[in-house]
């Protein structure tokens, strides 16, 4: 899919919060969206218009400096935002990951997540953002098979 404005990367996030809150309904899982993409491909903008489609009102900022941020959702559980960037060792931020990874109504948003690869499940989305020579992005979408066939996921075209 190629991405030509910052409109269409919030686009493309609002659209991917219908297919995460139709997957919501029946939570047995948290979902988890891991991020590929250099510095600046959109990653922040990508998560501002998912929070958007999910209805959260605050300001969605990068967790370069602070590693994560979490926000409320309607159902209980939060949209946490982590950014690995700088930490080659996670440490203790691994606890934290394994801790909201066990509440099936969270979201969790992963940027740079090559550190804790190991503690991601295998049922998650992947999305990478490669900028082009126009300056456009072209994003490459991956969801797990067990989430692309299961029969309550609404489609989109």
């Amino acid at each position: 899919m190629r991405i030509t404005s910052e409109q269409e990367m919030l686009d493309f996030g609002k659209s991917l919060a219908r297919r995460v809150t139709a997957r919501q309904k029946k939570p047995l899982a948290p979902v988890v969206i891991e991020l590929i993409g250099d510095v600046g491909a959109g990653k922040t903008t990508f998560t501002r218009g998912l929070a958007e489609g999910l209805g959260i009102k605050d300001p969605i900022t990068s967790p370069s400096f602070t590693i994560s941020k979490s926000y409320a959702l309607k159902n209980g559980g939060r949209l946490i935002h982590y950014d690995f960037y700088r930490l080659q060792d996670p440490g203790l931020m691994t606890e934290d990951l394994t801790e909201n990874l066990t509440n099936p109504k969270n979201i969790i948003v992963i940027e740079w997540g090559e550190s804790v690869e190991d503690f991601l499940p295998n049922d998650r989305y992947i999305i990478r953002i490669d900028y082009n020579e126009t300056g456009d992005r072209n994003l490459f979408f991956e969801e797990s098979k067990t989430w692309a066939s299961a029969p309550e996921r609404s489609r989109e075209k």
